[in-house]
């Protein structure tokens, strides 16, 4: 089994663009607010790009939540 998992990156990035939409952020303004290119912010919804743990927590405070709101999805690895 690979350690990384790409199903998991893109259901991570799915959660990310559920939480900014449900915030009425768009990745610009969501960029702004982070410092962080919503070129970025694109690849990590869309393209499941891992994000560093840096531009997770700048993420996630800008959108005022704990950092691990972002990795509370459901998910099941496989074996």
């Amino acid at each position: 089994m690979s350690i990384r998992n790409a199903k998991y990156d893109i259901a991570f990035g799915e959660n990310l663009k559920k939480l900014r939409t449900t915030k009425k952020l768009s990745r610009e303004t969501l960029g702004a607010m982070a410092g962080v290119e919503p070129k970025q912010i694109y690849l990590i919804e869309a393209k499941g790009q891992s994000p560093t743990v840096a531009t997770l927590v700048a993420l996630a405070l800008a959108m005022k939540l704990p950092p691990k709101r972002l990795l509370d999805f459901e998910f099941e690895f496989e074996e």
